[in-house]
């Protein structure tokens, strides 16, 4: 790959766009020959090595390029800037998110030469069949550290690695991970052979970097604060006694770490699965405590305000229906209704929101700065911080597109607009949660001010990489005295030293990890599909992640186990309270739950037509199952929004499949019973199936066991459905598959999403026949239906007509109409 003495001009390349680094240059030769992990200080220029390397590739081997990346906002950025740097018609270089409908991203696949796209959406459209990486011919996994557990990356690689013709794979990263066990890893579940470090000791990185002051202020707590924390600490002190006499602990400080939970956890779930009453006692108790855990971290590292509106929450959740034991009984205790009176009376400031604002002022006014980042992992603080702020500064807010709690998230636009205004100088200060962290093209700032501290290297890493780009900045942490602030600072900083250490050291021990993860850079393609090491990720998802430590980075806390504070042990089970440290839980795109909302039928394939077919309601997305069926041989997997059941295996069998606890809930759920739905699946299919996955059937809830036999029964003689047991998914799948291929080889039978029997209400057919056109599915159809009334009307809606129907868009209305008024050929 040639070079050019001022700006890079080769094909693909708009002429003298990018500046010549001889780095990135350098970067980009070693990427174009072999699967490559590319490591390099944020902010100089990962994205160009990218670039350099995707258009080398559609030049020589052509095909198309697949660029991936976890949020949608950077999905955009990338996006504008492939289109600025190559000489590629902007329509051929497209962006696929949630945001997209799933039959439009089939098409435009086909006719894209980049695609830059979220995980989530591809995962989806692989197991769905709906697109083929068969010719891609450059995959980039950008923030590839995120690629451990079950997180998207680690399957499209694997489907990658199998499927393409010609795969060449790019992992980037500024931070790989903490040691070399996790930068192998990353490596085996990306299949990269070769690893590639710049520092910025490096001779020709060193130009582009700037040195960054980094320091620490402490604040006082005032004494109304700490009566607050006080109060709830004795509640906390109390549970712990009760969980003491159960045996599962010896402390009863409240300040014990995560680990300690995390281990007294695990000892109630064997409780439970002993059938012991104390364990489903003890679950409900040690929920109880997380929840106040949470709220003490509130009101020491966050502010009051923070701490008020978490109690709300809280007293909502105790009045809705359902409602656990442990929020009930915590906002009934006297002594956290004394907190709550206590943080509602209170009308002073946290000292934090005084130390920011003067951090701001010596920065923004005394030393003549322009722009400065307040970051912090709470959308209540950042709020907070804003209504306080803008009286002083041109404030603005950056936080995440899910509506959290009542909290009124960003859209993409508005992120984006808000990006573009910051950048050009049109207000001076930006407060965000954790979403700009992450590899945004954020300008260069004269001060980042972290409101807490962050608890991994890799996060502290990312926002630090916000400042000292083209000259000084410093980053300035805040942190409460004597409480969790300093845990957190004391494990970022040790972390941090540990991760420059391992950057220096990798440039020597690249040759130790090549031979480790694999040979002749095709690395970890044995380990796909199994291994310990493919599965590191032990904290929460970072979905959301949303998702609090950042779970993604594999890494864990063994000194204060002050990972995961959104984990929260569920009554019987492990509750999920929405509440975490870290914004990083809820702030991504969100895509593993929008990514298909607007799919609504029946979508094209990938073209893929051999073997034997499965049919996935995309509600099963979140099991493994549908991955581990899409990579089977000989088996071929399709999404849908099924009418009924989960799987259709066949024109006559298709499978319910509910775990042990919700087979129980489904006996009782009140507005859509397991009868009712298995009604509407023996109505439809002639052998319908219902899996019962799990060991432990008996012992959920507090149904006596004759009850759940007589379910049992009644499924099987009253419905004729055939009712099998299966250990858990591995199990599940492996059954799916051996029914399929039994229906549709052996016994030579179609796959109908629709089943073969006729015996339907006449609202039935009217559905069935609306739904089949355009491949619009069974939701879409009803909401015709109950709009024009008759099968006819919808047949003869025109178009503007038709867009006044929810769920129906520009593309359903228009296919609506092709298909209903086209000449048939």
């Amino acid at each position: 790959m040639a070079t050019e003495a001022a700006g890079i001009d080769r094909d693909l390349l708009v002429d003298g766009f990018l500046q010549r680094r001889r780095y990135q240059l350098q970067l980009a030769d070693a990427a174009a020959d072999e699967h490559t992990l590319v490591c390099l200080p944020t902010g100089l220029g990962k994205t160009t090595v990218s670039l350099l390397v995707t258009a080398e590739r559609l030049r020589e081997a052509g095909g198309k390029a697949l660029f991936l990346a976890p949020t949608k906002p950077l999905v955009q950025q990338h996006a504008d800037f492939y289109r600025e740097a190559l000489q590629i018609p902007d329509d051929e270089i497209v962006v696929f998110t949630g945001d997209v409908k799933p039959a439009d991203r089939a098409a435009l696949w086909d006719d894209a030469r980049v695609v830059i796209a979220t995980p989530q959406v591809v995962e989806n459209d692989l197991v769905g069949n709906r697109i083929s990486l068969a010719d891609v011919t450059h995959l980039t996994f950008d923030e590839c550290h995120r690629a451990t557990g079950d997180y998207a990356y680690v399957y499209i690689a694997e489907r990658y690695h199998a499927d393409a013709a010609d795969p060449l794979v790019t992992g980037m990263s500024a931070s790989p991970g903490g040691d070399t066990e996790e930068i192998e890893t990353v490596c085996e579940n990306l299949g990269l052979g070769n690893v590639e470090v710049m520092t910025e000791e490096d001779a020709d990185v060193d130009e582009y970097t700037h040195d960054t002051d980094v320091q620490w202020e402490q604040v006082t707590l005032p004494d109304e604060v700490l009566a607050i924390r006080d109060a709830l600490n004795e509640v906390i002190t109390d549970r712990l006694e009760k969980l003491k006499q159960l045996g599962v602990t010896n402390t009863t400080n409240p300040d014990l770490s995560q680990k300690d939970l995390n281990k007294m956890r695990g000892q109630l779930k064997q409780m439970m699965d002993n059938d012991q009453s104390d364990g489903y006692k003890g679950m409900s108790t040690h929920a109880e405590v997380m929840k106040l855990r949470r709220a003490t971290e509130l009101v020491e590292t966050q502010s009051v305000e923070s701490v008020r509106r978490y109690f709300e929450r809280q007293r909502e959740a105790a009045r809705s229906s359902g409602a656990s034991k442990a929020s009930q009984r915590m906002v009934a205790d006297p002594k956290v209704r004394e907190a709550m009176r206590k943080a509602e009376s209170f009308d002073g400031l946290h000292p934090k929101f005084s130390k920011a604002r003067i951090l701001l002022a010596e920065t923004l006014g005394i030393d003549g700065g322009e722009r400065a980042i307040l970051f912090t992992e709470s959308r209540d603080t950042a709020e907070a911080l804003v209504d306080f702020l803008s009286a002083s500064f041109d404030v603005r807010k950056f936080v995440g597109q899910g509506d959290k709690d009542g909290s009124d998230g960003m859209t993409q636009k508005q992120q984006q607009e808000t990006l573009d205004e910051f950048k050009a100088g049109e207000f001076e200060v930006l407060v965000s949660t954790s979403v700009a962290e992450e590899g945004l093209d954020v300008p260069e700032v004269d001060l980042v001010c972290f409101y807490e501290p962050v608890p991994t290297a890799i996060r502290s890493i990312q926002r630090k990489g916000r400042t000292g780009r083209q000259a000084e900045g410093k980053v300035v942490v805040l942190m409460a005295e004597d409480t969790r602030d300093e845990a957190f600072f004391w494990i970022s900083r040790r972390r941090e030293k540990e991760m420059a250490s391992q950057l220096a050291e990798l440039k020597a021990a690249t040759d130790d990890i090549e031979d480790s993860v694999g040979d002749d850079g095709q690395a970890g393609l044995d380990a796909f599909g199994g291994g310990d090491d493919a599965a590191t990720s032990d904290t929460a998802p970072d979905a959301d992640d949303g998702d609090g430590a950042d779970a993604s980075s594999g890494e864990t806390d063994d000194d204060a186990g002050l990972t995961d504070f959104a984990a929260e042990a569920r009554e019987g089970g492990g509750e999920a309270d929405g509440e975490d440290r870290g914004e990083a839980d809820g702030e991504g795109d969100g895509e593993a739950d929008d990514a298909e909302a607007a799919d609504d039928g029946v979508v094209a394939t990938a073209g893929v037509d051999e073997g034997v077919e499965v049919v996935v309601d995309q509600r099963e997305l979140d099991s493994s199952i549908a991955k581990d069926l899409s990579t089977r041989d000989g088996l071929v997997t399709r999404l849908e929004t099924l009418a009924v059941g989960d799987y259709v295996l066949s024109d006559r069998v298709a499978v319910e499949r509910k775990s042990a606890a919700d087979f129980v809930d489904s006996m009782l759920d009140s507005d859509r019973s397991m009868f009712e739905q298995v009604g509407e699946l023996s109505r439809a299919y002639a052998r319908p199936v219902m899996v019962v996955e799990g060991t432990n059937l008996y012992d959920q809830r507090d149904i006596d066991p004759n009850a759940i036999r007589g379910a049992l029964a009644s499924l099987a003689v009253d419905f004729d459905v055939s009712v099998l047991r299966t250990e858990g998914e591995e199990d599940t799948t492996e059954l799916l598959a051996t029914i399929a291929k039994r229906e549709q080889e052996t016994r030579d039978r179609e796959v109908s999403v629709h089943g073969e029997k006729t015996t339907k209400t006449r609202a039935e057919q009217q559905e069935y026949v609306v739904s089949s056109i355009a491949d619009i599915g069974p939701v879409t159809a009803r909401s015709l239906l109950e709009h024009f009334g008759t099968v006819e009307a919808v047949m003869t809606a025109r178009e503007e007509d038709l867009l006044e129907v929810d769920g129906v868009g520009q593309v359903t209305a228009e296919r609506i109409r092709e298909v209903v008024g086209s000449e048939y050929d």
